[in-house]
């Protein structure tokens, strides 16, 4: 198995930036913020236009350190923030709490070594998330290594959701360059990442599969504050719920289409 640089999202990590902006980015513009999706706290929409979601929903979060919310509380990781959201906006559907199999410095063949090890093939659930990449970035790890393996994850993530492609959705890889840890090697770990990300979007479209672009949202620090956890790297709590606010509803239709 592949092992991460000892400083690259490990837990807990050598390294503990500031994670609020410098001095000099009170006179930055307000970042932009991509129009949310309807807040929770408005009034739970029990139906979507085409049908009712199920009785109760079991949702399965794949990932690396960005799906379990490295260094954030557990209530603040992104998918425990989905499902909170989904259950106000479904509130006759009941939620079981979000089963995550992730773990920081994954790469996408150690997700699914990490799949296999937890035999999770055997199940089936009601929604599905994949979201895994940067650590085959960091790594120097060949694109083409990560395109074939991340097919090959999502026909998995498929079959988890009994076959229903429209269960299953892709969120794109945050950017780390705009992070304290990255910050001095931004412009190429942007070129990077645009690269894996582009990859992901086409090849998660070809699939038919739903593909939500958080990157622009990872992209707001040192503007956005508090977008940054206390390790410098990884996304804040806040920072998880913009990614929520932006994609809840279409997630919502996901489970009533």
């Amino acid at each position: 198995m592949i092992q991460l640089r000892p400083f690259l999202l490990c837990l807990p990590m050598a390294f503990c930036l500031a994670c609020t902006p410098d001095e000099d980015s009170a006179n930055l513009p307000a970042p932009y913020v991509p129009t949310p999706s309807p807040p929770v706290e408005e009034p739970p929409e029990e139906e979507g236009e085409n049908g009712t979601a199920p009785d109760t929903v079991r949702y399965l979060a794949l990932g690396d350190s960005y799906t379990i919310g490295e260094s954030v509380p557990a209530v603040g990781d992104w998918p425990n923030q989905l499902v909170d959201s989904l259950s106000l906006r479904l509130a006759s559907t009941h939620f079981e709490p979000a089963r995550i199999i992730a773990t920081t410095g994954w790469t996408t063949s150690n997700l699914s070594q990490g799949m296999d090890a937890q035999q999770i093939d055997t199940s089936t659930f009601d929604l599905v998330s994949l979201l895994i990449g940067v650590n085959n970035q960091y790594q120097g790890l060949s694109l083409e290594a990560y395109e074939t393996e991340f097919v090959q994850l999502l026909e998995r993530a498929v079959n988890l959701a009994d076959g229903q492609s429209d269960r299953v959705f892709v969120v794109s890889i945050p950017d780390y360059g705009y992070t304290p840890f990255g910050q001095g090697n931004q412009t190429s770990i942007s070129q990077d990442l645009a690269e894996f990300n582009a990859s992901c979007a086409s090849l998660t479209s070809a699939a038919g599969i739903a593909h939500y672009n958080i990157t622009p949202i990872s992209q707001q620090w040192p503007g956005a504050a508090n977008w940054v956890a206390s390790d410098g790297l990884h996304p804040s709590a806040p920072q998880y719920a913009a990614w929520v606010a932006s994609f809840a509803a279409d997630v919502q239709a996901q489970l009533t289409d």
